[in-house]
C-alpha cells in the first residue's frame, strides 16, 4: 500500500467510517515507521506506543506464556490496525507484534490519539462501531476453539482465507503452517493430519507448502459447521 499518511489511514478499515476531516487529523499526527523482517515492534506488557495501522508487508502479533509456548492471536496486513485495543484503554501491550516480514507501518502515538478521543465525541462514537467489528471477530475465533473440532476449525479458516484471493484459483495461506496451528490452538502435526485428511475427501488441492486451491466448497463449508469427518473420508 502507497501514497500519504490520509491515503493509508482511508484505506484502513478501521478506520473506514471517519468523515474526511477527522481522518485528517490523525493523519497529521501520524509517524512512519519501517521495520526489517524478524524485528520486534514490541513486547508484550510494554507501555502501548499508539495505535499502529499496517502500510505495507505483514505483522504477527502474539502472546507468550510463562512455559515460553507462544500463541499466535492474529496477522496484522497492509490496511489493518494493531494495538488498537491497548491504547483506547490505555493499558500496556497484551502481546508482542513482530514484523514478518520487511513492513512500514503508521504510528497513531498515544498521547496526541488519547488526546483526540478526549476531545472528539464523534470521533469516538465511530471507533467504537470499528472496535465492535474487531471483537465480534474475537467471538468468532473463541466460538472456533470451543464449539468446532480440529477439521472444522481449519475448514473455516481456509474459507475465510480464500475470500482475499481470485475465486476459483489457487491462494497462499497468510501464514506458515506452524503459526497457522498456534492460531488455530493445533500442534503442527494435528494441522498436518488435518490438511491430509481435507485432500483426501477431495475437498482442497495443495499446490506447494503454502499455496492450495478449495476443490469443493459446499462441502468444506459443511466440514466448517460441524460436518463429521468420517462422512467425508
Amino acid at each position: 500500500m502507497n501514497g500519504d499518511n490520509d491515503e493509508i489511514l482511508k484505506a484502513c478499515t478501521f478506520f473506514r467510517g471517519l468523515q474526511p476531516g477527522k481522518r485528517r487529523g490523525l493523519a497529521a499526527m501520524a509517524r512512519r515507521i519501517s521495520y526489517p523482517r524478524g524485528r520486534t515492534i514490541f513486547r508484550q506488557d510494554d507501555p502501548c506506543p499508539g495505535l499502529f495501522v499496517v502500510a505495507s508487508g505483514l505483522v504477527r502479533v502474539f502472546k507468550t506464556a510463562p512455559s515460553g509456548k507462544e500463541h499466535v492471536l492474529h496477522f496484522a496486513e497492509p490496511g489493518q490496525t494493531f494495538a488498537e485495543v491497548a491504547v483506547i484503554g490505555r493499558f500496556a501491550c497484551p502481546a508482542h507484534a513482530e514484523a514478518v516480514e520487511d513492513s512500514v507501518c503508521l504510528l497513531l502515538p498515544d498521547q496526541p490519539f488519547a488526546r483526540a478521543l478526549d476531545t472528539d465525541h464523534e470521533l469516538c462514537r465511530q471507533l467504537m462501531a470499528s472496535m465492535a467489528l474487531w471483537v465480534r471477530k474475537l467471538v468468532g475465533l473463541l466460538e472456533d476453539l470451543a464449539l468446532r473440532d480440529a477439521t472444522g476449525r481449519v475448514a473455516r479458516f481456509l474459507l475465510e482465507a480464500e475470500r482475499h484471493g481470485i475465486d476459483g484459483l489457487s491462494f497462499r495461506l497468510p501464514m506458515l503452517k506452524k503459526d497457522l496451528a498456534s492460531h488455530l490452538n493445533l500442534t503442527s502435526e494435528t494441522l498436518s493430519r488435518t490438511f491430509r485428511r481435507l485432500i483426501d475427501g477431495g475437498l482442497i488441492e495443495m499446490i506447494d507448502a503454502q499455496n492450495l486451491r478449495i476443490r469443493d466448497r459446499t462441502g468444506l463449508g459443511e466440514v466448517a459447521e460441524g460436518l463429521p469427518p468420517a462422512e467425508f473420508d
